[in-house]
Parts: C-alpha cells; sequence; structure tokens
C-alpha cells in the first residue's frame, strides 16, 4: 500500500482489511478515534505498536507517558508537530510492510 491509498482509503468507514496495528492505529487516529486507536496499539509490544503508542500519549497531552513509550520503541519518530510525526510514522510502517 502507498501513502496515497492509505490517506484514500480514509474516506471509507472501515480501515482496509489486514494492515498491521500500528497501521490501523494510525487510520483510526486519522479519522479522529483516538480511543480506536490507543486500544490497537495499547499492548504492543514491539518497536512500532510502541512508537504509535507514544504519539497517540503524545497527542493526548500526557507528555510523561509519551516518553515512556519514546523510550521503549527506541525509535525517534517525535517531531516538532504531531502532523509530522503522524506522517513519519505511516511513512515508515508502510515501507517497513512492503
Amino acid at each position: 500500500m502507498t501513502v496515497e491509498e492509505f490517506r484514500s482509503s480514509l474516506r471509507g468507514q472501515e480501515p482496509p482489511q489486514g494492515l498491521a496495528a500500528p497501521l490501523e492505529a494510525l487510520w483510526w487516529d486519522a479519522r479522529g478515534d483516538w480511543a480506536q486507536a490507543h486500544a490497537l496499539v495499547d499492548s504492543l509490544e514491539d518497536a512500532d505498536g510502541m512508537a504509535v503508542h507514544a504519539y497517540l500519549h503524545r497527542k493526548e497531552g500526557v507528555e510523561w507517558n509519551a516518553e515512556y513509550w519514546y523510550r521503549r520503541a527506541g525509535r525517534l519518530y517525535r517531531r516538532a508537530s504531531l502532523q509530522d510525526e503522524w506522517e513519519a510514522l505511516l511513512e515508515a510502517l508502510l515501507a517497513a510492510a512492503n
């Protein structure tokens, strides 16, 4: 799936079939459903899931929890803006999936 295809899928009511949980979480986040996005990554113990988890807590405004998940993820996706971070996560996750 390309970034453009992912963006187009946001017009639908449900995420595309077969998305990994971190990508599906970004999909729900883009649709405005933080709780659904968080539920998908809350118990993930892999770096991708923890990176999205960190982003979601940063978006929520709970910096201490975001920092915890950033450290656990061991990845530096954090960007100055939340939108830029979402973009970086999306691009990296899609690249890894292809």
